[in-house]
């Protein structure tokens, strides 16, 4: 967990390759149930084609579904969700309902001009949806993605007046939440302004700390 900019998913990935886990993020499973035309993806293309959020009950029976999957037998890595409090009393009630919990939660701290300095730099792909930044992380070749070949573009919501009114957005939103998750006794926080080797570390002995 983190705000925009935290580097979730950089972390997410690299955690989930050691420890043989399925990285997971509502993105991918919105794009994947839409491209199968499944049900539940049905269900949700109108909301994710126009922008608006997916309703919680929708994602909540997505990620219920992807955790049925071979894959997941061993557990699997939550990158970015829950958002809200809402969010997370729903994923705790239907994870009880399968006898499974949330085992541990990470959170990356990081400052506000940094937030703001690493997501107004991200370009995302049209195609593939794989994000790079144009200082630390730059494609290969400019505007086309290493993945895919795809289009890259600066989403509206990586421009930095509308980032500074995420972050504003988000940290209340994640307040509550990691209030949640601190009475639990689940909740690691992370010093994340620092290079992605040293982050990394911490969040391993985080995970360890059982």
């Amino acid at each position: 967990m983190g705000l925009p900019g935290a580097g979730k998913g950089t972390q997410a990935a690299k955690i989930a390759e050691s420890k043989g886990l399925v990285q997971i993020t509502t993105g991918d499973l919105f794009r994947d149930n839409i491209r199968r035309e499944t049900e539940l993806g049905l269900k949700a293309k109108p909301y994710y084609e126009s922008g608006s959020l997916v309703p919680d009950e929708i994602t909540i029976d997505m990620l219920l579904s992807r955790l049925d999957s071979p894959d997941c037998a061993r557990g699997c890595l939550f990158d970015g969700f829950p958002r809200t409090l809402a969010q997370a009393k729903a994923l705790d009630t239907a994870l009880n309902a399968k006898e499974a919990e949330i085992d541990r939660v990470l959170y990356i701290e990081v400052p506000e001009k940094e937030l703001i300095s690493r997501v107004s730099g991200r370009r995302s792909c049209r195609s593939c949806g794989a994000v790079y930044h144009e200082v630390t992380s730059p494609p290969k070749q400019i505007g086309v993605c290493d993945r895919c070949g795809g289009e890259l573009y600066q989403r509206e919501d990586d421009k930095e007046e509308v980032v500074r009114n995420r972050l504003f957005v988000n940290q209340e939103q994640l307040e509550q939440l990691l209030g949640h998750y601190r009475k639990q006794g689940k909740l690691q926080v992370v010093d994340g302004n620092r290079d992605i080797e040293s982050v990394n570390r911490d969040l391993f002995e985080a995970l360890e700390r059982r």
